[in-house]
């Protein structure tokens, strides 16, 4: 299967402060707030919804397509995603601003004050499928990027009959109700978690059963207990895989987004498809960042067969 994956290709900027932030508001003064924290650590780690499902995709063993847009701090991380077997020809250089950053300070209670510059996100618009993919995918999963960038591509998807996967996530906050109508009513399927399916419900008024009664499939995770799939008049309700040393949340959603395509495109079952993506997730959740993990699909069988039964599925990978 051939599979797009567009989204945004960012960085993430890690601070951590040692005190606590709370103790340096003035309760009286908060309408001209002026501060600076001295910060002990800072990491740069890579990030971006659309470039952490295209590496995990990788990881599994297959070779998606990167679609979006980067700025001119770009090349040292196209060339990781090359050297990981992502294909990053999609890719459009923007070199007049720096590829979308998230600044993000966090102190000795886990509080956290960020920043989110769009940067080169910000010319995903009027970037088209039809331009970036030659041939069309069978699939493209339209992942969180510029919001008017994200309906164009459900429209274009629809006018191409490309298979449209759905995934506002963050960006379900910034859509209003009549955009999400729009992307959804241009998707063959839908995933968010639990609550951005009530944010959803709440600013559409859809309901899970008339989604459903269209013929789409849902998607819905649940975080640490699991994920509920619903497609063709059935649902399944698939559990975590099972992680002793729970490093680093960001990014885990991304990597069973990965596990659940590689599925699809190994014409699977849903089930199997969201146990994959639970033990992708597990991979990623074991490490800090979105990347720095690895496994072979040898050792990724292996494991996945310490907890699930494929029923020797999984052995058309080896």
């Amino acid at each position: 299967m051939r599979i797009v994956v567009s989204g945004s290709i960012a960085f993430d900027y890690l601070m951590e402060f040692p005190g606590k932030f709370r103790e340096h508001f003035i309760d009286n003064a908060l309408d001209r707030v002026s501060l600076s924290f001295l910060v002990e650590s800072l990491v740069r780690e890579r990030g971006g919804s659309g470039a952490n499902i295209a590496f995990n995709l990788a990881l599994l063993g297959e070779r998606p397509i990167l679609m979006g847009t980067a700025g001119h701090d770009f090349p040292a991380y196209r060339q990781w995603l090359d050297d990981h077997g992502v294909d990053t020809s999609a890719v459009r250089d923007i070199n007049e601003v720096f590829s979308a950053s998230f600044f993000v300070n966090t102190d000795s209670e886990n509080n956290q004050i960020g920043s989110f510059y769009t940067g080169a996100m910000a010319y995903s618009k009027g970037y088209t499928l039809a331009e970036a993919v030659d041939p069309l995918p069978d699939l493209i999963i339209n992942s969180p990027s510029d919001p008017k960038a994200m309906l164009e591509l459900a429209e274009e998807t629809r006018q191409l009959g490309v298979t449209h996967f759905f995934d506002p996530s963050q960006q379900v906050i910034w859509l209003d109700g009549d955009d999400l109508r729009y992307g959804i009513a241009r998707c063959d399927m839908l995933i968010v978690n639990e609550y951005e399916w009530e944010m959803v419900a709440n600013k559409t008024g859809l309901q899970r059963d008339q989604f459903l009664s269209e013929g789409k499939k849902l998607i819905v995770t649940h975080s640490g207990k699991g994920s509920h799939i619903y497609a063709d008049g059935e649902h399944y309700t698939v559990p975590v895989f099972p992680v002793e040393n729970i490093v680093d949340p960001t990014g885990v959603g991304d990597a069973y987004r990965a596990g659940l395509l590689k599925g699809l495109a190994s014409g699977f079952g849903w089930k199997l498809c969201g146990q994959i993506g639970g033990v992708a997730a597990a991979y990623c959740l074991e490490q800090k960042g979105t990347q720095n993990h690895a496994y072979t699909v040898a050792e990724f069988v292996a494991r996945f067969r310490t907890t699930f039964d494929d029923q020797g599925a999984l052995d058309a990978w080896l």
